[in-house]
């Protein structure tokens, strides 16, 4: 066949009306060539036409969606803005078109209609039932030797299911190239192959997803409505809607009708509007009877499985008909795994009008749902079903049987869990409710209530077990109790109520089948890390260490995330109550790491993680970083309830305050702190950090006697003996807690020194601090500070060589784990004792970057009851660490001289500058170079900045 070319696009408003006015005896509808109009509403959104765009060259375009997702508007918006230069034919199809001859009769129509004139040779279909292949070849040929392209658009072609039809305009547009490029508007996917033209890169979809409305549209088209309801009415109509086209038209169209428009998105009720007659119409009247009975009985579940839905409508036709609306587009989509779920507007729709349609059935098929997820295991799923049907019995046992309870703590199903339980009846009977409602009190921190309940549900008295009505109590039952038990133990600060609890729990467990526990893995590692935090609180720290280190070494995997998390940071504190900062750090820094990759909540978390960093930035005197950490540590779930965290913030504040120049404000927090829990038992490491907290502030206000009275009221002991007063030297602090189980009594040791040597009685202080400076039996941090009380008593002697020997030593075993805070609490003795004498090869010891450095002060020390007052004198001298030990201090001929190095001037223009030789200055810079540790003038001159001598 010879090429026959095709004239350009002709203007539509001449395209003439088609050549015959019947098809086998029917009126063409010229309607049906007619592009939509778009109305002055209508958003253009660039994103979606620039694809469609950028898609005219490849044969084939996809607009797949469901109804009133704005496919159609679409096409026609991008038509009538950006009019291409060839041909472009419309049609919108009917059902009638299933008739093969009837469809190829109006696709040749709607050509000639928009101005593409077709030879007589290509003819027309004889029978609306049937088309000639003959003459699918001829019109394929025509449209092959086109000189330009022919853009034919078919609205609606989910009405077209004939099979035959989708193969018949696969082979037109086949062997019609290059000329024939189509675009299908749809709701579902046509027969063509459309896998050939995706491997090919031959085709470009559009698809639900990419039709729905982000935020910004949704914002215009609520401005082209005159509707201002701000960022937020934009943000919850399309969570609302989840972007669905027609239903933000028609929610904007409703909120134009009313006074208040932020008011009617919050009270919404889609059951009874516009969108629920466009749904009820659009979509479910639509379907047949089975479809819709199944559609509305499923509305009540977030999601959809064949045979769960098989289980409500009673039929065995759930996977055919879901497998069918996901094709169709009926706002029912795949999620994976034979899983669905419906729009959430359109299920919600649904729930309103299954209740007024058929009442009293909404209960039965939550009950019915739960009892299916509960046997597929899907408990967490199943629950909210049963608390719909009022059927808390069945949920509190099966939540207690299935042992779940280690989801109330997990912070995976937490929040989800607690929200299903609390609405749980209050006149609900038997023990596993009483347990549920223990274990929401657990997990909110309410103690009291908790015990309260877990009391209400101890185990009965002994029953007849040949009574159905009395059948002994089940494992899960008891080992749930007993999980309890170590919670409630955790949270009161009694170590013996975990200990009892856990022995029951081991008891309780050996009766469970092994499989069913290790379901649950978090259960075993919540109990763990319950009892090493009990043990903990009671200063048990190798056994407490032992069962975390349990949870932190074997538990992997989202379920048990928390409890490693929370294992992690309490090995981390023990490592800090221990004095070994490094290991403590990067404990801390794990910890931290295992709640990010799991994405934990702060929520969630305790809090216990931030203690660790807020301690290690005060040893090393970046009392910015401490406070923020301490802010975090502060603002976590249960910081105030959590007795090991609590008391933790309390020391750390107490220290923070007396670091940032308060020991008013740090006396009056270690005063003011509580180391026993209502319910529970005295912390023996809390009351001996409290009261050396206390100690150190006293001290800091020149008074060591009620320092010395500190340290023995706090640790349960007679004040301790001074010069001047009589008593027996085994109250001491120093002798009453070098006991072994005493981890801090060293630091009482160091303590009490430090008081008597400030009171007078530097020998009595030297007696006790020989064995800590020889020993080396104390942590660094202890020692250090050992090394330096003892190195005052020897500057108070008159020693200067022994003073400049401590201090080496301790400057030595400082280094590794940068301690500052040591020296900075030294007092100003230390910057006399060493003027003129400085330590070289300490550069580590010099202030860390603005704000961060000693006396900067910190909001948690802000807040924690009195003030931090930046800037307030310090305890220690006002220059930072570097400036004591390091710096001998400048003349002021070469501070001029340092100042002109730090503008770049030559040594030759500091000579000018200064009026002084060239050699001077030379000279000058040698012996700034020496006191500086620096080897280069720009190394002098940073280092000058650092320690703020510039």
């Amino acid at each position: 066949m010879g090429e026959t070319a095709a004239p350009r696009s002709t203007p539509r408003t001449a395209a003439r009306e088609p050549r015959g006015s019947r098809a086998f005896g029917v009126p063409v509808l010229p309607t049906r060539f007619a592009v939509p109009s778009v109305p002055h509403t209508f958003v253009r959104r660039p994103r979606l036409t620039q694809r469609l765009a950028d898609a005219v060259d490849r044969p084939l375009v996809l607009v797949n969606g469901p109804a009133g997702a704005g496919k159609t508007l679409l096409v026609a918006d991008w038509l009538a803005r950006d009019p291409l230069p060839w041909p472009v034919a419309w049609l919108t199809t009917e059902t009638d078109d299933n008739a093969p001859g009837m469809f190829w009769a109006y696709v040749l129509e709607a050509l000639r209609h928009h101005g593409l004139p077709l030879p007589d040779d290509v003819g027309t279909p004889a029978r609306a039932e049937e088309v000639d292949h003959a003459l699918l070849v001829r019109f394929a040929a025509h449209l092959s030797g086109l000189r330009d392209p022919v853009l034919l658009v078919l609205d609606e072609f989910d009405r077209v299911s004939a099979p035959v039809i989708a193969e018949q305009l696969a082979f037109v547009l086949q062997h019609s190239r290059p000329a024939l490029h189509l675009v299908l508007i749809s709701r579902t996917e046509p027969l063509l192959p459309l896998h050939r033209y995706r491997a090919g890169d031959e085709m470009v979809d559009i698809r639900s997803a990419d039709l729905a409305f982000n935020q910004d549209e949704t914002a215009a088209l609520l401005d082209r409505h005159g509707l201002d309801g701000g960022p937020e009415a934009a943000r919850l109509l399309t969570e609302r809607t989840e972007g669905w086209a027609a239903g933000v038209r028609l929610c904007a169209l409703a909120m134009h009708e009313t006074d208040d428009p932020a008011r009617f998105l919050k009270e919404f009720e889609a059951g009874r509007s516009t969108v629920a007659d466009y749904l009820l119409g659009e979509v479910l009247a639509t379907q047949p009877f089975e479809t819709q009975d199944l559609l509305l009985r499923t509305s009540i579940l977030e999601q959809t499985h064949p045979d769960l839905a098989n289980a409500l409508t009673g039929r065995e036709d759930g996977a055919t008909i879901l497998a069918s609306l996901e094709r169709a587009n009926a706002f029912v989509t795949a999620v994976g795994h034979s899983w669905y779920r419906h729009h959430p507007l359109f299920a919600e729709i649904l729930r309103v009008h299954l209740r007024s349609g058929q009442p009293g059935l909404e209960r039965e098929l939550h009950r019915t749902a739960a009892r299916w997820l509960s046997g597929a295991g899907q408990l967490v799923s199943a629950l909210p079903h049963a608390a719909a049907a009022g059927d808390w019995e069945y949920a509190a046992a099966r939540f207690v049987g299935d042992l779940a309870v280690g989801g109330l703590f997990t912070g995976l199903d937490a929040d989800r869990l607690g929200e299903v339980f609390a609405a749980m009846a209050p006149g609900t009977p038997g023990p596993a409710p009483e347990l549920v409602r223990a274990a929401l009190a657990f997990a909110r921190y309410d103690v009291t209530r908790g015990l309260d309940r877990l009391r209400a549900a101890e185990e009965p008295p002994a029953r007849d077990p040949h009574d159905p009505e009395n059948a002994p109590e089940l494992p899960p039952v008891r080992l749930t109790r007993a999980f309890l038990r170590v919670v409630a133990g955790r949270l009161a600060g009694s170590a013996a109520m975990a200990e009892a609890g856990a022995a029951d729990a081991a008891a309780a467990a050996r009766q469970v089948p092994p499989e069913h526990l290790a379901r649950h893995p978090e259960l075993d590692a919540l109990l763990l890390t319950g009892l090493g935090a009990a043990r903990l609180w009671a200063g048990h720290f190798d056994a407490a260490a032992e069962a975390l280190r349990t949870v932190a070494d074997s538990c992997e995997g989202p379920g048990t995330a928390s409890p490693r998390h929370e294992a992690l940071a309490r090995l981390a504190l023990i490592d800090i109550l221990q004095g070994r900062l490094g290991r403590a750090e990067a404990r801390a820094r794990e910890a931290a790491a295992e709640a990010t990759r799991n994405g934990l909540l702060p929520a969630h978390c305790s809090g216990a993680a931030d203690l660790v960093p807020a301690a290690v930035a005060l040893e090393r005197d970046d009392l910015a970083a401490a406070g923020a950490a301490l802010d975090r540590a502060a603002e976590s779930a249960g910081a105030h309830d959590d007795p090991v965290v609590a008391a933790g913030l309390a020391v750390l504040r107490a220290r923070l305050l007396l670091a940032g120049g308060d020991p008013t404000g740090s006396l009056a927090q270690a005063a003011a702190a509580v180391a026993r829990p209502p319910a529970g038992e005295p912390s023996p490491w809390a009351d001996a950090h409290l009261a050396l907290a206390a100690s150190a502030a006293h001290l800091a206000l020149g008074d060591p006697k009620a320092a010395l009275a500190a340290l023995g009221a706090r640790a349960g002991l007679p004040a301790v003996p001074t010069a001047d007063t009589a008593g027996a030297t085994d109250a001491d602090p120093a002798d009453a807690a070098a006991r072994p189980e005493a981890p801090w009594a060293a630091e009482f040791a160091v303590a009490a020194a430090r008081a008597w040597i400030a009171g007078g009685e530097s020998a009595r202080a030297v007696e006790a601090l020989d064995p800590l400076t020889t020993g080396g039996a104390a942590c660094p941090a202890v020692t250090v500070r050992a090394l330096l009380a003892r190195a005052e008593a020897a500057d108070g002697s008159g020693d200067p060589a022994a003073v400049r020997r401590l201090v080496v030593r301790a400057l030595a075993l400082a280094r590794p784990e940068r301690l500052r805070r040591p020296f900075l609490d030294a007092g100003p003795w230390l910057r006399r004792a060493l003027h003129g004498r400085p330590v070289p090869g300490h550069d580590w010891l010099t202030p860390g970057p603005a704000g961060t450095r000693a006396g900067g002060g910190s909001r948690s020390g802000a807040g924690a009851g009195a003030g931090a007052r930046p800037g307030a004198a310090r305890p220690a001298d006002s220059g930072g660490a570097g400036a004591v030990l390091v710096v001998e201090p400048l003349s002021e001929r070469e501070h001029d001289v340092l100042a002109c190095a730090a503008q770049l001037l030559s040594t030759e223009e500091i000579a000018a500058e200064l009026s002084l030789s060239v050699n001077t200055v030379k000279t000058h810079l040698k012996s700034i170079y020496r006191k500086l540790s620096a080897n280069r003038r720009g190394e002098a001159v940073r280092r000058a900045r650092e320690l703020e001598l510039l």
